[in-house]
């Protein structure tokens, strides 16, 4: 991977611990829309990055992958980027799932309230958006610096994510309430 050449800086996973606490400290739960943000604003250059490394494999563009291509090649671009392992899947026909057991923003011994891997959420936004060629919304549902075994990321339409969210507030299991967004 050609940092330089890509428009990337490698910082280490304490570093993104220690930047998610400090935040947290100081602002509270004000930490996800900063850390969205700035996640959001990394998606193109992640996505330029991901489309040089897809060429120098030889493969043409994105477009032209497979829905288990792409899910070998992103999880294999990601893990290389040192982010980890991703599993792309879909959840009722209505979302797509990133599901990682080892993802690097976030940390076991955390203990968060609730997922808190939101640079990642808004990386995910933009970079996935423009894979699809459309907006989309990600909301993470399981996250380890919350307890989870994995973290997973849903993926999808603003309307169909807020229905999900509505239902989760209503205390509706997220796998449910996509179910009912569908």
């Amino acid at each position: 991977m050609d940092l330089i050449g890509s428009g990337m800086v490698a910082v280490s996973r304490d570093t993104l611990a220690a930047l998610r606490g400090a935040l947290m400290r100081d602002l509270g739960y004000a930490t996800a829309g900063y850390l969205q943000e700035a996640g959001y604003a990394g998606g193109g250059g992640q996505f330029e990055a991901f489309r040089a490394w897809l060429a120098s494999r030889g493969v043409a563009d994105v477009e032209s992958l497979s829905f288990d291509a792409f899910q070998a090649h992103a999880s294999e671009f990601f893990r290389a980027c040192g982010w980890g392992s991703l599993t792309v899947g879909q959840l009722h026909d209505t979302v797509a799932t990133l599901d990682s057991e080892d993802w690097g923003e976030a940390t076991s011994h955390a203990s968060l309230d609730h997922p808190g891997c939101h640079l990642t959420s808004g990386l995910f936004a933009d970079f996935f958006g423009r894979v699809a060629g459309a907006p989309l919304a990600v909301m993470e549902v399981e996250c380890r610096s919350a307890g989870s075994h994995r973290c997973r990321f849903l993926l999808g339409s603003s309307d169909v994510l807020q229905q999900v969210y509505d239902g989760m507030a209503a205390g509706i299991p997220y796998e449910d309430a996509v179910g009912s967004a569908a």
